[in-house]
């Protein structure tokens, strides 16, 4: 029997496997380097890659194996990191000619912890202008014709043509699983506050979220569990226990969940595959899903979130748009522009009702244990132009809520279509475990020719 690529694997297996000595960090990198090497003519995921460093890693901590030191549950595994999150060893450029050779002097909190468990950081995955709307060079692994989503473009690129089995980005709109769903990868976009953003580009400290890209809901929750925790430089963060999400995640359900299918506002923005697609999984489902509906208030998110998002990415990015707006996008300009006419009135409003329709909508998750939703309106557009609608993910991220697109559909053109799961706020773990129990439910392409 011959033995799987190291870039094939997931992340758990790849640690296992290196934490038995089966092989070492050099090997997994150098295969990973192999891969890319194969892969990134099409799909140009990296913004920086330095193979001789990433090797120098990955030679350093087998040292730190041989020489019988402790070694991290990530030890040895690839890890690519959207070029928001400051790296000390490698430029941070944000994805704007304005900071072009930018080097910071130390880590995101994040990026330390990544390292501190073992990750190889290979380099930085493309991000989208600022984190925003103007596209950067990467193109979907499936279909090079078409978006790969943004604006962690280049993270869900690199995990989904397999150059690394996991990857950092970051979501202030659709940011994560609204990628997730075009590559066909697992997205995860936890609570509000639980991967601190220390050392990462602000947009909107209200609305942006740390969230992982990976190929199982294991590696995700693996991911996630280790950047999170409380930081002292990020005061939405809690001095609390890190949830239990590896552990909660391999669990078997106590009982089988109930899921509550959604139609949000943004419903007749899906595309009629879209929509027969998800006919198919509720009538698969059968009695462990049923129509829920949102309170009505949430139909006023789209433009309460835009209000927010406006408002202090216009304040964030104030002294690029003074000092250097003629490098700037037309479309962020206009966004920043936009952000500076709001009333203050209108913005205090925005963000006080997060609170409110928080309140509202946590009684669904009396009746169920996640919100079942379309990740993104169909597949990945054709195209390079734009990063696709984020409007199935807009209200989640509003309200902070943990989200999980999983690459459960495929559309008429083959493109994967992802499946948004959302749960309670907090309830991080018990989302990855409903996640991980759909996907073993209705993947693998068991019912209907939709179903991936």
């Amino acid at each position: 029997m011959v033995a799987a690529a190291p870039h094939t694997l997931s992340a758990a297996e790849l640690a296992l496997r290196i934490g038995r000595g089966e092989l070492s960090a050099v090997e997994a990198v150098t295969d990973c380097l192999a891969r890319i090497e194969a892969a990134d003519g099409d799909v140009q995921a990296w913004q920086f890659l330095d193979g001789e460093h990433a090797m120098a890693q990955a030679k350093a901590l087998d040292l730190r194996r041989a020489e019988g030191r402790p070694t991290g549950r990530l030890h040895g595994v690839p890890v690519a990191v959207k070029d928001i999150f400051d790296t000390g060893d490698m430029p941070t450029e944000l994805g704007s000619p304005l900071y072009s050779g930018r080097t910071p002097r130390r880590d995101a909190a994040c990026v330390a912890r990544l390292r501190a468990a073992g990750a190889v950081i290979m380099g930085k995955s493309v991000t989208t202008e600022f984190a925003c709307l103007h596209p950067g060079k990467t193109r979907n692994p499936h279909d090079p014709r078409r978006t790969p989503g943004g604006s962690s473009s280049g993270s869900a690129a690199a995990v989904a043509a397999m150059m690394v089995p996991g990857a950092v980005g970051s979501q202030t709109n659709g940011s994560v699983i609204r990628p997730a769903s075009f590559c066909g990868v697992v997205g995860f976009k936890p609570s509000h506050g639980v991967i601190p953003r220390s050392g990462a580009l602000i947009l909107s400290r209200t609305l942006d979220h740390v969230g992982v890209f990976a190929r199982t809901v294991e590696d995700a929750a693996l991911f996630a569990e280790v950047m999170a925790g409380f930081d002292a430089d990020d005061a939405d963060t809690q001095p609390i226990a890190t949830p239990p999400l590896t552990r909660v995640a391999a669990e078997a359900p106590p009982l089988p969940p109930k899921l509550g299918m959604v139609r949000t506002a943004a419903w007749d923005q899906a595309e009629p595959q879209t929509h027969a697609a998800f006919a198919e999984l509720i009538e698969a489902l059968g009695e462990r899903v049923a129509e829920a509906a949102l309170p009505q208030i949430a139909d006023h998110v789209f433009d309460l979130h835009r209000i927010v998002m406006d408002v202090e990415i216009a304040h964030n990015l104030r002294r690029e748009y003074e000092d250097g707006g003629d490098q700037l996008s037309a479309g962020l300009r206009d966004m920043i522009a936009r952000g500076r006419t709001h009333l203050a009135f209108e913005y205090r409003r925005a963000v006080d009702l997060i609170d409110r329709i928080n309140a509202a909508v946590d009684e669904l998750f009396d009746q169920c244990d996640a919100l079942v939703t379309p990740a993104a309106p169909g597949e990945a557009p054709v195209g390079l132009g734009s990063t696709g609608n984020p409007a199935f993910c807009t209200i989640w991220t509003y309200l902070g809520l943990p989200a999980v697109s999983l690459p459960l559909l495929r559309g008429e053109n083959g493109m994967p279509i992802g499946v948004q799961l959302v749960g309670r706020r907090g309830n991080d773990a018990r989302l990855l475990r409903t996640a991980r129990w759909l996907a073993g439910e209705v993947g693998g392409g068991k019912r209907g020719r939709r179903r991936a």
